[in-house]
């Protein structure tokens, strides 16, 4: 049900309605899980949290910030303390406008002059709006509406400046008239005798809404009886949270120390809760798998490389491009994303490779094995979900948010517009090719290897990636192949022709933006690729 409706429904119940005050997000999950059908926008309270007086210092728009954060926050209607509608019927116009548009089931302004005083501040001295004037605020508040739910309460300040019954009946029949669809019937009294004799003379003319903060101790059973639709708990919360903050801090200050206060206020988990991180978890689950915990990275980065002198005592990993290895470039991608659990297969100068923040898998056989044997090293760290990457490539960010955000049993990062010569590619073939139609799109892998030449559609970047039924395929894969005798001069293109044999292999495809240092020219180029 829209939040007007719900607003309007409990205008017109026959039972006495209650709203409570809130003044941020988090109070107005507060209040409806206390269970209130609905909040009072308190403007001292909105103005209170914002550290100034409940005298317009706070301008409207600053007044929409906090209320779009509630509406948010909440499945519940709110009345807006619209104040005096800040400014004339044009302000008024605008106002209603900007909170449809938040989904603002209710406004409630007061007949007194903009800049307005709070009416428990020497209220007997605040003149009021004239009559024709506000009626013209409240007639253009209703013209303005597109929502017909939407309602607009009239307060009647006569009471608070000392006008008494009858200047309140007459102000109230005017607004009544000019379409409101209630009166919020306001006193300063201990006592409720001007909503007694309010309530006595008014009738059923429409819903009278009434702010019971200084005649408190009057029964509630009594505004039943009088015919009270609403009563609105003001901004009991904002006086409660001050008083809290107050004793906390000076304990705090006192002490310095938590010990006496902690057991005292909520556990930071009730915090979370209450802002809804639960239901982030869930969420990053469906649109952002990379942030998981089971996601993990296996780097190959056994080879020394054939560059010559650069690698003659590292190993290519090690390469610095733009002042930073290649694996600490890669282990930082896959940080940012959430990635921490990371092995790395190390081999050549394996001791150079000593990151604190990575598990480490030797290939002591690097110089007689290819990159399939690291892997299959390494294959307990294949998981649920793992990226799989070479220690000597480069790629850009959207790259690897595009393998993670992928949901495929198993999924190659294959660049259709590779410029390396062929003899130096790991050519896929698929079953479509690359078009500006399909781009970053996904197809179905047919085969890999260096032969392929004009028939294939890109090349194997060295980046993929296994969800759970993806990792047990690549595991039984590596184990039938482990039985070969040629096994430990095996690449990664013989376990995907292995296991495309039987099982979908998913291409996606990229253009450009990645590179792998092989060559001089490689490393050159590779620092003008900005990550």
């Amino acid at each position: 049900m829209k939040k007007t409706t719900q607003f309007r429904k409990m205008l017109l119940s026959k039972e006495l309605e209650f709203i409570m005050e809130a003044h941020n997000g988090l109070s107005a999950k507060i209040v409806e899980e206390a269970g209130f059908k609905g909040i009072w926008g308190s403007g001292l309270s909105i103005s209170a949290a914002l550290g100034v007086r409940d005298n317009n210092e706070a301008s409207w728009t600053q007044v929409l910030d906090v209320l779009e954060f509630m509406s948010d926050a909440t499945t519940i209607p709110i009345l807006l303390d619209g104040d005096t509608g800040y400014g004339n019927f044009n302000n008024m116009r605008r106002l209603v406008k900007k909170l449809e548009q938040r989904d603002v089931a209710a406004v409630c302004i007061e007949d007194k002059l903009f800049p307005k005083t709070n009416s428990f501040i020497g209220g007997e001295n605040q003149p009021l709006a004239d009559i024709d004037e506000f009626s013209g605020k409240i007639k253009a508040a209703k013209d303005t509406q597109q929502d017909p739910d939407f309602s607009v309460v009239a307060r009647l300040e006569a009471f608070i400046a000392g006008w008494g019954l009858d200047e309140a009946l007459r102000r109230a029949d005017a607004y009544h008239n000019a379409g409101a669809d209630a009166i919020l019937c306001h006193s300063k009294k201990a006592d409720s005798s001007d909503v007694d004799a309010f309530m006595k003379e008014w009738g059923d003319r429409c819903p009278v809404i009434i702010v019971p903060t200084k005649y408190y101790s009057t029964p509630t059973d009594h505004f039943r009886d009088l015919g009270v639709s609403m009563a609105i708990w003001a901004n009991h919360n904002m006086r409660a949270s001050i008083k809290v903050m107050q004793d906390t801090t000076k304990r705090i200050y006192d002490d310095q120390s938590l010990i006496n206060v902690e057991g005292n206020v909520v556990t930071v988990s009730e915090v979370f809760r209450i802002q809804g991180a639960d239901e982030l978890k869930e969420a990053e689950k469906l649109y952002l798998p990379t942030t998981g915990k089971k996601v993990n990275n296996i780097i190959l980065a056994a080879s020394q490389g054939s560059l010559g002198e650069l690698v003659k005592d590292k190993p290519k990993t090690l390469l610095e491009v733009n002042g930073k290895s290649l694996l600490s470039t890669q282990i930082d991608e896959f940080n940012q994303v959430g990635i921490k659990d990371i092995t790395v297969v190390r081999g050549f100068a394996k001791d150079k490779i000593s990151l604190g923040n990575i598990k480490a898998v030797d290939n002591d056989d690097f110089a007689s094995t290819k990159e399939l044997y690291s892997l299959y090293l390494a294959k307990d760290e294949i998981k649920e979900n793992t990226v799989i990457s070479y220690g000597d490539i480069i790629f850009k960010k959207y790259v690897l948010h595009e393998l993670l955000n992928d949901t495929n049993d198993i999924t190659l990062i294959v660049d259709a517009d590779s410029k390396k010569p062929t003899g130096d590619k790991d050519l896929v073939r698929a079953s479509k090719k690359y078009s500006k139609k399909n781009f970053r799109g996904t197809a179905k892998f047919k085969s890999m290897g260096i032969e392929l030449e004009k028939k294939a559609h890109g090349e194997f970047i060295g980046l993929w990636k296994v969800n759970s039924n993806g990792s047990e395929i690549v595991r039984k894969a590596l184990d039938t192949l482990s039985k070969d005798k040629n096994f430990k001069q095996m690449t990664c293109t013989d376990l995907f022709n292995e296991i495309a044999k039987e099982h979908t292999i998913a291409v996606k495809y990229i253009s450009g933006a990645w590179l792998d240092v092989d060559t001089m020219v490689d490393y050159q180029e590779a620092g003008k690729l900005r990550i």
